[in-house]
């Protein structure tokens, strides 16, 4: 461990993330009953470009009338080479309740992009007198995005949460495909005249994943566009969970349950957690550093793995 230990990420559920187009209002009451963690309200790719004003309003009225419950409530808006970014910022930031947790910023290129936005909301903040500070998830999805991920994650102390955004990523990677998550067809190896499938997300959510966890910040898994693919999400959502990813996007409700069920620890894992823990501390009783648990050898690197299921589980049900 170096002698700069890595701070902790915030302490939230947030094993799904829901979104829903600003843009329909419909969806608002449904959003906030439903079992997700997290609740998205989008203002940019879901929202036509001549229903941008009223979307930005409906979100923000919203936030005043809608009963969020404990919902974590963000709001997505448009990226910063658009002409749409800087009202969405202003007007929420002015016109939202208190109610508005955070601010998701699009298609995040460099460090730089974040400043550009922390500067505008701290100015807002301090004329308004808001005392509730706002905080930021941001979304990888482009080559400049994963080439900077490091400093990204360092970039703001608002900074929360980081997304991998798959088909805007695919695309600016220039990869040949038009599926967003997931395995791909024409991604894998053979071996006499079998075909294994790799997983072509996982260079960059392991990156993801190395630059929240030294800065402090959430990593999380995006979509998965084939919403009838229950299989599907549920095998992307195990690596991403596997690979330390917290959560996933839902892009429809039905993946809603499939993420609480990948993200949440099973009794089974968070009970043998619990035995390695207790094992470990009989071994540190008899004055030894590594003990036998199940046939396998389990020591001071065991605790801290299993500390990780216990805690999600302890933070879930908290």
């Amino acid at each position: 461990m170096s002698f700069r230990l890595q701070p902790t990420p915030p302490a939230r559920p947030n094993r799904c993330q829901l979104f829903g187009p600003g843009s329909n209002v419909k969806l608002f009451e449904k959003m906030a009953a439903s079992a997700a963690d997290v609740i998205n309200l989008d203002l940019e790719d879901s929202v036509a470009p001549t229903d941008k004003d009223a979307a930005r309003a409906n979100v923000i009225k919203a936030t005043h009338e809608v009963d969020w419950n404990t919902k974590h409530l963000s709001v997505r808006i448009n990226g910063l080479d658009t002409p749409y970014w800087y009202k969405d910022v202003v007007d929420l930031m002015e016109q939202a309740s208190d109610r508005l947790d955070q601010i998701m910023i699009p298609k995040v290129g460099c460090a730089a992009d974040i400043y550009a936005v922390d500067a505008l909301v701290t100015a807002i903040e301090a004329a308004k007198g808001r005392t509730k500070p706002i905080t930021f998830e941001v979304i990888i999805e482009s080559a400049a995005g994963i080439a900077h991920v490091e400093e990204i994650a360092a970039s703001s102390p608002r900074l929360a949460a980081m997304s991998l955004g798959a088909a805007d990523f695919a695309a600016s990677m220039g990869m040949q495909t038009t599926g967003i998550g997931g395995t791909q067809e024409n991604y894998y190896m053979l071996h006499g005249d079998t075909r294994h499938y790799s997983d072509p997300w996982h260079w960059a959510q392991a990156a993801i994943v190395a630059a929240c966890r030294t800065h402090g910040v959430l990593p999380v898994d995006g979509p998965f566009g084939d919403f009838s693919d229950d299989d599907g999400y549920r095998a992307q959502a195990r690596r991403s969970a596997t690979l330390g990813m917290v959560g996933k996007w839902a892009i429809h409700p039905k993946q809603i349950a499939l993420a609480n069920e990948v993200f949440t620890p099973s009794d089974e894992a968070v009970a043998e957690a619990r035995e390695i823990l207790q094992a470990m501390e009989d071994a540190k009783a008899r004055g030894e550093g590594a003990t036998v648990y199940k046939g396998r050898l389990v020591d001071i690197a065991s605790i801290k793995q299993a500390e990780v299921i216990v805690a999600q589980s302890e933070l879930i049900n908290g």
